[in-house]
């Protein structure tokens, strides 16, 4: 599985890098990646990229987002999350499209309702999906 962006290459936003850990609440236009510790809530109508070295704690609302790291909490993305092989992921999913390479590791519920596309209407979406309260995986 490979991570292709629609956008142009120079559009990431911003990186957290490994040894890095950032607490609170997190917000971007295009591209995020992250290689360190990020703990509290993401919110965006762009990509989220957890590298193999990330480790997120907290409430993803993102369009889509792609794990090769660790992930924890509540993730609601409006178009796709994959999980890569070296992926770890214990949360529960919203999305309408999800991709597991083999050797990757899931635990969690995973709720999958398709969007209805029109120009400009998955990021609303986004904004729109309210947070969990206190969700805890598997519970």
């Amino acid at each position: 599985m490979m991570f292709k962006s629609s956008s142009a290459q120079g559009d990431l936003n911003g990186f957290l890098d490994a040894g890095s850990h950032m607490t609170g609440e997190l917000h971007f236009e295009d591209t995020f990646r992250i290689d360190g510790k990020f703990t509290g809530s993401v919110v965006s109508d762009g990509d989220l990229i957890v590298g193999e070295k990330g480790d997120v704690d907290g409430e993803i609302r993102v369009r889509r987002v792609f794990v090769s790291g660790t992930v924890r909490g509540v993730l609601r993305s409006s178009e796709r999350v994959e999980i890569t092989a070296a992926g770890k992921v214990m949360a529960d999913l919203y999305t309408p499209s999800l991709a597991i390479d083999d050797g990757a590791f899931f635990e969690g519920r995973c709720s999958m309702e398709r969007l209805e596309k029109t120009s400009g209407e998955a990021g609303r979406k986004v904004a729109q999906m309210p947070f969990a309260k206190s969700v805890k995986p598997g519970s």
